[in-house]
This record gives structure tokens, C-alpha cells and sequence, in this order.
């Protein structure tokens, strides 16, 4: 039996995969750094090992990696979050002959992963984005015809994190050296104002051709600003899979990426805002719908031929714990229960947070969530988004 890494096992996404890849007949191995969490108490697992952090622990980790693979072994592994798929990518010439795995070589990797070089790539393709300025460019007292509101936003993060909304080139200065010494290098871009629809865009790309995709339209979020998405559709969108793949393309990116889409309510454009180089936590909404990435993913690893799937969209996902919490904090709670409700008990409606016959992870990953969600400093770092 073939074995499978998932690195950062304790996510979401890991019981996507998990379960794909135990019912394909893989020995599944997760690598988690906390026991409380949504993967780690999968049933789909058969093996489960608590490891140094790769986000905090990046040296430590690797050292403890290549012991593993050293005395227990793997054949493919696969990252679930930003810090597994950029470990992967950096030490990719010293693991590529102990494991299979797909992903970008770094410089690549870098230019998809680092929204102000995403930028420059769409702005010098004229692709749809927000105009943004690298700030590290500017001088204090610059003067230019870029507009505000806008938003600082560290080159690398996730999550909104290090996000601060500002009004002027002077909130710019009073506020960057703060962000800069906690999330290194940003960049200023335009403030998309609320209104418009976000998506996601799923590709799995090989030698310029995409093999697999999937469009999800994201209709909530918790926290309203900057949160996850708590409520999902998969719906088809040709025109933002022409306009997604044209970017991997342009900077050849190899294998899966994950684009996060918003539509400017003034003009109805669809603008890139990031890339994601790994599978997101509502990758089950395209499972769901036909496309199997957990199984493509690790056929591209192993250079297997890979199975083109039928896209079945029209599939609603809902992020249980985060979709509560997000009708809680509604002001007007019996209009938004109305909407909250809907699809609930259609055969086109699932969870993204667990299943009947795989309850645990349900209870252990809500804890989680919601003790995360309750963590001021937590809290504290999605506010720049107000």
C-alpha cells in the first residue's frame, strides 16, 4: 500500500483528502501540530504523528522530516496550508529524491505566491486586478493619483492578516512600520468596497494545459471582513478559468493553485486578488461536485496519467461552526435565519466541518474554531480590514 504524507493534517482540508485517498487505497499519514484540531481526529487516518510547526518551527520541522523519511518513508506527500507548500518549494532540490510531491520550483512558487509580484504580473498582462503600489518604492510625502480607501497588505500572509485599511498616504506611513516589522514587505492596493460576489477558481495545471477545474461562488463569511467563507456554490464560470489560467501560464506554474476572486460592485469587474498554492479549506465543495483533486493531485505526484473528471456543479457547502457564527452576529437575526436556512435539507447541500459517518472531527475542529475566534489577539489581527 502506497503511502501518502498530509502535511499540516490537523486542517480542514485534510479530511478531504484523508477520505479520498483512503477510499483510492492509500495508506494516509498525518502530520499535525496540535491534537485539537479537524484532521487529527479523522477516522480516515491510519496514521497520526504530532511534529514541530512548519509555519514557527520551519528548521526544526525539516530535520524531523528527513528522519522520517529516513526510518519510515513515503511515497508522495501533500501540503494543506501556505507554510507546508512553501517549505515544499524551498527545499525542494534536497526532498524531491526521498518523496514525490507537486509543486512549483521557488522562484515560481514566489511570483504566484507574493501578491505584490501577482500584481505586477497581472497589471503587465492587462488581467484583472486591483491597482496596487509596492510600497517599498515609496518615499514618506509621495504624491500620485492612486486613490483611496486602501489597504496595506503584507506580500505574504493568509487570512487577511496584517490587512489595515487607510484613507491617506499619510495613515499609510503612520501605520507600515508596525505591519512591516511583524509581516515584512507590503504593497498598497485600491480598497474594493463591499457589494460584490467573491470567488474561487481551482485549477490543476500541467505543461500549460489545465486538467481539472472548479468555480465556487462565496456567499458568507465570519468574520464579515476578511473571515473565512462559510457558505459555498459551485457554479461555472468559463470566462475567470480563461482568465485564472492565463496567469499559470504566464508565470508556469505546475500543478494545483487556488485563486480568490472579488467583483467590484461600481463597474461588475471580477478582479484577481491572490493565489493560494495549495488546497483550501472548502476544497470538499469540488469534490463534491465531481472533480476529485485529493486523487489528481497525487496521480500528478506519482506522473500518472490524470483523469480529466466531470464538473457536476450547483452544489452548496456550508461551513457549520462559521456559518453559526455568523448568523449570531447578524443584527437582524430572524431575516437572516430565513437566509441562513435555506438549502439546509436539499440533497445539494453539505458540510464542509465533518459527516455522519466521520462525527469526530466536527466537535473537535468547532472547539477549535471557535476558542480561535474568542482569542483577542486572534480577533486582533483581522481588524485591519474595518
Amino acid at each position: 500500500m502506497m503511502k501518502v504524507g498530509i502535511l499540516n493534517g490537523e486542517s480542514m482540508q485534510a479530511l478531504t483528502f484523508a477520505k479520498q485517498l483512503n477510499k483510492a487505497g492509500y495508506y494516509i499519514v498525518l502530520f499535525c501540530d496540535t491534537k485539537l484540531s479537524y484532521g487529527y481526529c479523522t477516522r480516515y487516518a491510519h496514521k497520526r504523528i504530532i511534529c514541530p510547526s512548519i509555519k514557527s518551527e520551519t528548521k526544526k520541522f525539516h530535520i524531523f522530516f528527513q528522519n522520517y523519511l529516513k526510518t519510515d518513508g513515503l511515497d508522495v506527500v501533500v501540503p494543506m496550508n501556505d507554510y507546508s507548500a512553501k517549505y515544499l518549494s524551498e527545499y525542494k532540490e534536497e526532498l524531491k529524491e526521498k518523496v514525490r510531491f507537486s509543486i512549483p520550483d521557488l522562484d515560481v512558487f514566489m511570483t504566484g505566491y507574493d501578491k505584490n509580484k501577482l500584481m505586477k504580473v497581472c497589471e503587465a498582462n492587462n488581467l484583472p486586478h486591483p491597482r496596487s503600489l509596492d510600497v517599498s518604492t515609496l518615499v514618506a510625502g509621495f504624491d500620485t493619483e492612486f486613490k483611496f480607501p486602501a489597504l496595506i497588505k503584507p506580500n505574504e500572509t493568509t487570512g487577511a492578516r496584517g490587512f489595515k485599511k487607510v484613507n491617506s498616504f499619510d495613515e499609510l506611513w503612520e501605520h507600515y512600520e508596525s505591519i512591516y516589522r511583524e509581516f515584512g514587505d507590503c504593497h498598497l492596493q485600491e480598497f474594493i468596497p463591499p457589494g460584490g460576489m467573491q470567488y474561487k477558481v481551482q485549477l490543476l495545471i500541467k505543461e500549460k494545459k489545465i486538467l481539472n477545474s472548479s468555480v465556487i461562488a462565496k456567499h458568507r463569511y465570519y468574520p464579515i471582513h476578511g473571515g473565512s467563507s462559510c457558505f459555498n456554490h459551485t457554479i461555472v464560470n468559463d470566462e475567470l478559468i480563461k482568465i485564472c489560467t492565463e496567469v499559470l501560464q504566464i508565470i508556469g506554474w505546475e500543478g494545483f493553485a487556488d485563486f480568490d476572486l472579488i467583483e467590484d460592485p461600481r463597474d461588475g469587474t471580477i478582479k484577481i486578488m491572490e493565489i493560494n498554492p495549495r488546497v483550501p479549506a472548502c476544497i470538499k465543495a469540488s469534490v463534491i461536485s465531481g472533480v476529485d483533486f485529493p486523487n489528481a493531485i497525487v496521480d500528478l505526484s506519482l506522473n500518472k496519467p490524470i483523469k480529466e473528471y466531470t464538473y457536476q456543479p450547483d452544489k452548496y457547502l456550508r461551513y457549520f461552526s462559521m456559518d453559526l457564527l455568523w448568523l449570531v452576529s447578524q443584527k437582524n437575526k430572524w431575516e437572516s435565519f430565513k437566509e441562513w436556512k435555506k438549502m439546509m435539507f436539499s440533497s445539494k447541500h453539505f458540510l464542509q466541518d465533518g459527516e455522519l459517518l466521520d462525527p469526530l472531527p466536527f466537535f473537535a475542529g468547532a472547539c477549535s474554531s471557535i476558542l480561535k475566534q474568542l482569542n483577542p489577539k486572534f480577533r486582533a489581527s483581522k481588524k485591519g480590514m474595518n
